[in-house]
């Protein structure tokens, strides 16, 4: 019985000495993990360092794009979704513009003459050229010319919004929905930057688009009684920055001051947009902030042509085809907007050989860009040659052919 417990007693010890040295173990690495989770996040906040002169931005949400190649050059909450207030008119304008007819009338309803100001104030039944409305709309940020616009082209309001928000799905916006023509405050009414900076470049695209937007001024007259309505451009950006081309300003309640603007200098191409850059009476935050943008992309970035077709062969063996060899189309050079810190090189993923049958034009392969280490975009390898597969038939011809010659 003395032995039993003694032995007890000894189980027992080891028991506790066991205990504690598996709790000292456990307290050691809980310790290291944590200290390598406080690494790595801090790790990660370095990686996504803001540059001291855009640290003091006041946009909730801001985004510098390259207007050629659609590279984001900066972000900050480039992909948070937000109410856009007016810049929502760039849409609207370059909707109506690649649907409509320039010289079709549009008549002003009821519900187009009660829309709140900012507005033209053209009574229920006016016309107007549609050319004309497109002025009203994006130099004085009409909110009645865009509900008579989107009447006209759409059928109801409902249904241009509607057509409005597919059309960016097309161009690739995803986390973009228009519920009203004009940008005011709606629940299903929301864009990113990195959205309305794309919509943005696709709408420089457009000639006419981008003649209305660099007017200073505009006269329009109604249609049936001949009134003569004086237009000026609200865009104070087009007059205080070396350069610039558009685009449009905005401000809502819920939106705060927005701007979406361009910029063509010194052989660069830049689109900015901000989203809530402060609240009445802080109109000017907004200038700021896209000089602030637009200066960073001129100061740190410059066009560097990168060759996307070296070390890609020029052709690849084929196997069972009529031919032994197949060729190929590399990509051409790409230029980018590239900073003197940034460094670049491509990766090409190519198959070792093809196998007949192959078609002209299909993508075999890639060459994938990479900035800083991180893949920028994929530019595909295409086959020059359509080439069957051989059969008994070829076969046959080919060895009857060697025979006799």
């Amino acid at each position: 019985m003395n032995d039993y417990s003694g032995c007890r007693k000894h189980i027992f010890k080891y028991n506790i000495y066991t205990f504690f040295l598996i709790f000292a173990i456990s307290i050691f690495f809980l310790s290291f993990f944590v200290s390598c989770d406080i690494n790595a996040h801090t790790f990660l906040k370095t990686e996504s360092t803001i540059p001291n002169e855009l640290s003091s931005l006041h946009a909730k949400a801001a985004i510098l794009m390259d207007g050629d190649n659609q590279r984001i050059l900066f972000g900050k909450e480039e992909e948070k979704e937000l109410p856009m207030a007016s810049t929502t008119k760039i849409m609207t304008c370059l909707y109506a513009i690649e649907h409509g007819n320039l010289s079709d009338k549009v008549v002003f309803s009821k519900r187009a003459a009660s829309a709140p100001k900012v507005k033209l104030g053209a009574k229920s039944g006016s016309q107007f050229l549609l050319s004309d409305l497109l002025y009203a709309l994006m130099l004085e940020s009409y909110n009645d010319a865009a509900v008579a616009i989107a009447e006209h082209i759409g059928g109801s309001v409902e249904q241009f919004c509607a057509d409005m928000t597919q059309e960016a799905r097309n161009y690739g916006c995803y986390h973009t929905s228009f519920e009203t023509p004009n940008g005011l405050d709606s629940a299903k009414h929301y864009t990113t930057c990195h959205d309305l900076a794309l919509l943005t470049c696709l709408a420089l695209k457009n000639d006419n688009f981008c003649k209305i937007i660099k007017e200073p001024s505009f006269s329009i007259k109604e249609l049936k009684t001949g009134q003569s309505y004086s237009l000026n451009n609200k865009n104070l950006f087009l007059t205080s920055y070396n350069g610039a081309i558009g685009v449009k300003t905005g401000y809502t309640n819920n939106a705060g001051y927005c701007f979406v603007g361009a910029v063509k200098k010194d052989g660069r191409y830049l689109i900015s947009v901000v989203l809530g850059s402060g609240w009445y009476p802080n109109r000017r935050y907004k200038w700021e902030d896209t000089k602030k943008l637009m200066d960073y992309g001129m100061k740190n970035y410059s066009k560097k042509e990168i060759p996307l077709n070296k070390g890609v062969p020029s052709k690849l063996p084929l196997k069972r085809g009529y031919k032994s060899t197949c060729t190929l189309s590399a990509p051409k050079p790409v230029s980018l907007y590239v900073s003197s810190n940034e460094k670049t090189k491509c990766i090409i993923t190519l198959p070792a050989s093809l196998t007949a049958p192959v078609q002209k034009g299909t993508a075999v392969g890639s060459v994938v860009l990479y900035i800083d280490s991180k893949p920028y975009r994929s530019y595909p390898i295409y086959t020059k040659q359509t080439i069957k597969k051989r059969t008994f038939s070829w076969c046959y011809k080919k060895l009857f052919y060697y025979f006799i010659h």
